[in-house]
């Protein structure tokens, strides 16, 4: 009976720390405005940090994972425990982006990096067969759960406390696990220190962080020239990291991670499809908030309500996705979950205009989440399913990494091309408007790219006041119609995400 009683008790602990790490971001999404003004940054700092925290987590998500080989797995968790813990209170007492940017993107992002691939191997290891499935299950879906309650949560915080309360609280769940953690089993390390790939790990790291920066530079016109080099100094570092990874096993030395699971269509076409779901998913959360506070004045808690009948949706639908996928099938699962992702962001980019109101998306966002949980509900397990019991370890590196690059991709890529069709559409307003007065065109639009970097918490710099609900009107149109144009960009890598998912073979174990 104490067994049965006990059964999830290690899911559950490992959920524990993957709910605190989901919540991070949707929590603090709809804290953009207010983290803007206490602060004094801009839109395009918190967007920095935002997708910086993902991508610190996939960046050393690899050096992470093979820890556990060295470590231990439990030890390698309860360490990165530790070094997210530090992490959460340097961001409860941040006074400044620089010191959000070290407690929540590095700090956490770092232990983040170390915990999530032991709670994928910890839950792998404990369970097998159905009961795997079901664990597995639970594990997208409580996932799903710091998605779901991630804005509520955030928006009661920031509009009736403060948002500091979201790393604050974070803390006490640290402490539960730690109590609890007697309960995980440890590994035997395999490797000394001596076996681990150093250079692996740094080629790595810098590989995929110049890749994201690279991205982000487009948000700013006057960076443009650096993002190729950023963007192709990335993807020239990663093919030499895979080329070192490639020369290590053939001379017969520890790789960081076993490259040879990338030859497998499923693990290789389940990562792509990580990839491909978690870009619109970060970009949905980033662009959404951006919208409604700057348009339609909402607070961060009216935003966090705006957004729970989507995160409620993707948590329903991630648990039933779990249940039906032994009826019919991870691939078929897929395929209908871009579909109607899909189907989501379309009703989306035909929702927004200066008149839009929350009510009015609420029918795409849920049509999107639905998709969505069935996404999650099947890429873990289907994934993981492709490598043997001697690659869990680095398929859950790889896997982990690659989810989070993609998270860290959507902020940026998506937040990017928001902010850029903005940007496009003031040039076109201003030239045709009586704003200039005394003051060059130029002049005139960095008075009001300023002003959406602000979140429209200030009154633009050099602009008559009585010329500013002209301003104000030109800003809202403009955020509108890049609303529709970023929406059916999200469309169309939904539709990719479909195609790509038709290659999987259509019985995975």
């Amino acid at each position: 009976m104490a067994e049965n009683q006990y059964k999830w008790g290690v899911v559950l602990i490992a959920c524990l720390a993957i709910f605190i790490i989901v919540l991070d971001t949707s929590a603090m999404n709809v804290a953009i405005t207010t983290l803007v003004v206490e602060l004094n940054t801009t839109l395009s700092t918190i967007q920095a940090i935002i997708a910086l925290y993902a991508l610190i987590i996939a960046s050393f998500l690899l050096l992470g994972s093979k820890l556990q080989d060295i470590l231990g797995r439990k030890r390698t968790f309860i360490i990165g425990l530790i070094i997210y813990a530090c992490g959460t209170l340097v961001a409860t007492l941040s006074i400044n982006a620089a010191m959000l940017t070290v407690g929540w993107a590095v700090l956490e992002g770092i232990g983040a990096a170390l915990i999530l691939p032991a709670t994928t191997t910890i839950v792998g290891a404990n369970y097998k067969g159905k009961d795997r499935v079901t664990a597995f299950g639970i594990w997208g879906g409580i996932a799903a759960v710091g998605a779901a309650v991630g804005p509520i949560v955030g928006g009661i915080f920031t509009t009736y406390l403060t948002w500091r309360l979201v790393f604050g609280s974070e803390l006490l769940i640290v402490a539960i696990i730690f109590l609890f953690r007697n309960r995980l089993t440890e590994s035997e390390p395999t490797l000394n220190w001596k076996d681990l790939d150093i250079l692996g790990a740094v080629l790595s790291i810098i590989s995929l962080i110049l890749i994201v920066l690279g991205i982000l530079l487009l948000s700013s016109p006057q960076n443009w020239a650096y993002v190729p080099v950023f963007v192709v100094s990335g993807a020239i570092l990663f093919l030499i990291f895979l080329y070192w990874q490639r020369r290590r096993i053939y001379r017969g030395q520890e790789p960081l991670s076993d490259i040879s699971l990338l030859k497998n269509r499923v693990f290789g076409l389940g990562n792509i499809n990580s990839i491909i779901s978690q870009i619109p998913l970060a970009g949905f959360l980033f662009i959404i908030p951006v919208f409604l506070q700057q348009v339609t004045k909402a607070t961060a808690f009216t935003t966090g309500l705006a957004l729970l009948p989507a995160s409620i949706t993707i948590l329903l639908f991630s648990l039933l996705g779990a249940k039906l996928s032994s009826r019919l099938g991870s691939r078929f699962l897929l395929m209908i979950g871009f579909i109607i992702s899909a189907i989501g962001t379309f009703i989306m980019g035909g929702v927004f205009n200066l008149n839009t109101q929350i009510v009015d998306i609420i029918p795409g966002t849920v049509v999107f989440g639905i998709g969505i949980g069935f996404l999650l509900s099947q890429l873990t397990n289907l994934t993981m399913s492709a490598a043997r019991s001697d690659q869990e370890t680095d398929a859950s590196g790889f896997l982990n990494a690659f989810k989070n690059l993609g998270y860290s991709m959507g902020t940026a890529l998506i937040g990017v091309l928001l902010l850029v069709g903005v940007f496009g559409g003031l040039t076109t307003s201003i030239s045709s408007s009586d704003l200039s007065g005394n003051m060059t065109t130029a002049q005139v639009q960095d008075s009001i790219v300023n002003y959406v970097e602000k979140m429209q918490t200030t009154t633009p710099q050099d602009i008559p006041p009585n010329l500013v609900p002209e301003v104000t009107h030109i800003v809202d149109s403009a955020l509108s119609s890049a609303m529709k144009q970023t929406f059916n960009i999200l469309t169309l890598i939904l539709l990719l995400g479909f195609i790509t998912s038709i290659f999987l073979p259509s019985r995975i174990k």
